[in-house]
């Protein structure tokens, strides 16, 4: 499943429409702070997935009954992009246990390049919710590598993908490469990828427009 929540009317378009634009890029911390939002916002939409027990709960003046998560999910992120993203979902899943993983690429003088995975620290993943972010799905190539290095430590029963932009082609592979129990949820599908695996329109580089550009 696939929800693209530019097909839709909410706040998240506001955000896409700051994140995107290149005069308003020049402040990261803004662009951090609407990263973040998203992922809030779309942990909300999560939340609203997710299995719910009911219990009681004390309060000053007598019992009242509440639904409740009945387990928390894993949150895990791709380093570094992908950081206020998933400071957003924490925002929602407060209790969540977090995984992180570093994956980068090695470009060759061809155009083509390699994805690798160097490091990860994840809890067990076994019959888990887990919510993997990244802010940008291009060719997908970086997070099915990253879903399979989590298999490492276990086979969550349902992954829910989410990105603040995402490609046709991304989309397509992931849908492809990984399992059907797989959501994506993103701010906006853009239709071009460029040869070198830059989303068009897209919004440039999340890693750099949040914490700088790398040397």
């Amino acid at each position: 499943m696939v929800i693209d929540f530019s097909k839709q009317h909410s706040v998240i378009s506001v955000y896409m429409a700051e994140m995107r634009d290149v005069t308003l890029q020049k402040d990261p911390m803004r662009f951090r702070r609407n990263l973040e939002r998203i992922g809030t916002l779309i942990g909300f939409e999560i939340s609203r997935k997710l299995e719910y027990v009911r219990r009681d709960v004390t309060t000053p003046l007598g019992i009242a009954q509440a639904d409740v998560l009945k387990e928390q999910p894993v949150i895990a992120t791709i380093l570094r992009a992908g950081l206020p993203l998933h400071n957003g979902l924490l925002q929602v899943f407060d209790y969540a246990e977090n995984g992180f993983i570093s994956a980068y690429r090695k470009h060759h003088k061809d155009g083509s390049f390699e994805v690798f995975v160097d490091y990860m620290a994840c809890p067990l993943l076994d019959d888990k919710v887990l919510i993997l972010c990244d802010p940008m799905l291009a060719t997908g190539t970086s997070m099915v590598m990253t879903y399979q290095a989590l298999l490492r430590r276990g086979r969550p029963k349902h992954v829910h993908i989410v990105s603040a932009i995402a490609s046709v082609a991304g989309v397509e592979y992931t849908k492809r490469h990984m399992p059907e129990n797989v959501t994506i949820w993103t701010g906006a599908i853009d239709e071009e990828l460029t040869a070198q695996s830059y989303i068009v329109p897209g919004l440039g580089d999340a890693g750099d427009l949040a914490y700088g550009a790398k040397v």
